[in-house]
């Protein structure tokens, strides 16, 4: 089969189109026909291996990627099940996080990671879901706690993870302030912000208001800074961020934001999404209630995987971008 091999640490031009074999199905295992598979900054932190202490601490490999095939996000058909699978069948459509998705073929496994697609989705539409849409989902819901009423300020408001986050805030009843550039302002309005931030005309740290939450996804301004914008008791959700070829990178607010919280009435706090099947199911839900709705940039077909990476590594993004496979 076709597929995307990254064999060393590098650009995305370290990236190329090759023949491998077939992933072999064991008894709880889905692989999946990939017809989609979405792209996240996650994708290129692994290609680089970045930042470089990620390798020592083993989540990206060490010397070279841990994962020969690249991607994670994947929307297909069932092709085949092993013998203990019983919660999607050969020919449902689906979608979620497989391992190695940008290749014609997927290996699921835990199996309860893809769940059934919504039926008003494209493939394209389902493979920008997960990794974004998880990630936002935790940070709105788990991390920030988020009550109707109450505000969330979101910088990168027009991002994957930004796009998400502004539309699963609006559906709780929340009030939020997004932050991107100006050729994003409407589209961030139209998802449902209540007053959107043109950092390129003014700071939004600047202003008298206060939130009971800030989600920030781009991980260039100080905590202290950040921490302005917060009620005295408000949540500070850290989500990565950061630009290719640091050493640490922004991995370094982590440990920052953590020992402030000893001394601090706001919440900090740094975190990653744990992929858990029932965050899929809930995303599915908004999607199919018409709450949730994936903002695509562009899609590149299955062999310029590198120029669709180049591109989501520039971090000006619109919202996902998106491989068609097959």
């Amino acid at each position: 089969m076709k597929a995307i091999v990254q064999e060393r640490f590098g650009p995305p031009d370290s990236l190329r189109l090759a023949d491998v074999d077939m992933p072999r199905v064991g008894p709880d295992d889905v692989l999946v026909r990939v017809r989609a598979a979405g792209l996240n900054p996650y994708d290129w932190h692994m290609l680089r291996g970045d930042p470089y202490v990620a390798r020592l601490m083993g989540g990206v490999g060490a010397r070279r990627p841990k994962a020969r095939v690249a991607g994670i996000d994947a929307a297909g058909t069932v092709e085949r099940v092993g013998e203990n699978v019983r919660d999607v069948r050969p020919g449902d459509e689906v979608f979620g996080l497989c391992a190695g998705a940008l290749a014609e073929y997927a290996l699921v496994a835990p199996r309860g990671l893809v769940i059934r697609k919504p039926a008003g989705l494209t493939f394209e539409q389902a493979a920008a879901i997960p990794l974004a849409g998880g990630t936002a989902l935790r940070a709105v819901r788990d991390v920030a706690r988020l009550r109707a009423g109450q505000r969330l300020l979101v910088n990168g408001a027009a991002g994957g993870v930004g796009t998400f986050a502004v539309q699963i805030a609006v559906a709780l009843g929340v009030e939020v302030t997004g932050v991107c550039g100006t050729r994003n302002v409407e589209l961030v309005r139209a998802l449902g912000a209540t007053r959107v931030v043109d950092y390129t005309a003014e700071d939004f740290l600047d202003g008298p208001e206060h939130h009971d939450a800030l989600l920030d996804n781009v991980g260039n301004r100080r905590l202290r800074h950040l921490r302005r914008a917060l009620t005295p008791t408000g949540t500070l959700a850290m989500n990565s961020g950061g630009a290719p070829g640091q050493v640490i990178g922004a991995v370094a607010n982590f440990p920052r934001g953590l020992a402030l919280n000893l001394f601090v009435r706001q919440r900090i706090r740094p975190f990653v999404w744990k992929p858990e099947r029932a965050d899929l199911l809930t995303l599915a839900e908004l999607v199919e209630g018409g709450k949730l709705t994936p903002v695509l940039d562009r899609t590149y077909p299955l062999p310029d995987a590198a120029e669709a990476l180049r591109h989501v590594e520039g971090g000006h993004a619109r919202g996902k971008v998106v491989v068609t496979v097959g």
